[in-house]
């Protein structure tokens, strides 16, 4: 499995998740447009895609998704509460486009994809994050979350690449020109985790992980610099057996192999 951020961070979200025979999108929080032309330039087929992941229904996270999913015509898969929220609010065409209901601690499949959703904690109607499974490699996303629950993170330990978001440094926050209300948000339990949280995981994975992806960085609040010496720190003496990258708001990233 090979897994790319076409784009991540506080204004766009869009992962591809390529396989032998297929591929997925988890997220389009970029403009349709742009998503073409990064997945051009990554020389991916939109034809190859089986559908898209969608994790909540925020802005940065389904930007481009309802021209996506009509265009290709690409199935929706999210939970119950996030598909009411997208019907009721008119955020992708109920008539013509197709849904798929999924349910945290149930496995979906896909083509040769086993899709695995599990609650996390966020201020959006029924947020999830997923473990993806293809062949022998299997692959947890996770962002947009305020706290890592035990069961989280024992789904990680069976996985062998991780995406996780690692939004903030606190520092960096508490010091920055948000105001109190939305640094309050960001800290709570149904905010974003920040450089210290996605550390301590990372500490308790140890060696159970091979490929680490940081992703969802604030431009604001955050650097990757910061992000990746704290994960790295964190690692202690694993770090040399886990391929960790920076995923970035503009930038294309390095297929991270699992």
């Amino acid at each position: 499995m090979k897994v790319t951020a076409l784009g991540s961070g506080s204004k766009g979200n869009c992962m591809l998740i390529e396989g032998e025979s297929g591929s997925l999108l988890v997220d389009a929080g970029l403009a349709a447009r742009e998503i073409q032309t990064r997945l051009a330039l990554v020389g991916a087929d939109p034809g190859s895609i089986e559908a898209i992941l969608v994790t909540h229904e925020h802005t940065d996270h389904i930007r481009g998704l309802d021209v996506m999913a009509r265009r290709f015509d690409l199935p929706i898969i999210a939970t119950g509460g996030t598909l009411a929220e997208f019907f009721l609010h008119r955020k992708v065409s109920k008539k013509t486009v197709t849904t798929i209901t999924c349910h945290p601690g149930t496995t979906l499949e896909i083509g040769d994809f086993s899709i695995e959703p599990f609650s996390i904690s966020h201020d959006a109607q029924d947020p999830c994050g997923y473990c993806i499974e293809e062949k022998s490699s299997r692959l947890g996303y996770c962002t947009d979350t305020g706290v890592l629950s035990g069961e989280v993170i024992e789904l990680f330990r069976r996985c062998d690449g991780l995406v996780l978001e690692s939004n903030h440094c606190p520092q960096m926050l508490e010091d920055g020109p948000y105001p109190a209300m939305l640094k309050r948000r960001i800290r709570s339990r149904r905010g974003h985790l920040s450089n210290e949280q996605a550390s301590a995981c990372l500490q308790l994975l140890g060696h159970d992980i091979g490929a680490v992806m940081l992703a969802h960085l604030s431009e604001t609040n955050n650097t990757p610099a910061i992000a990746e010496e704290c994960a790295r720190v964190a690692l202690g003496l694993f770090v040399d057996d886990v391929a960790l990258q920076v995923a970035l708001q503009e930038t294309i990233s390095a297929p991270m192999e699992i």
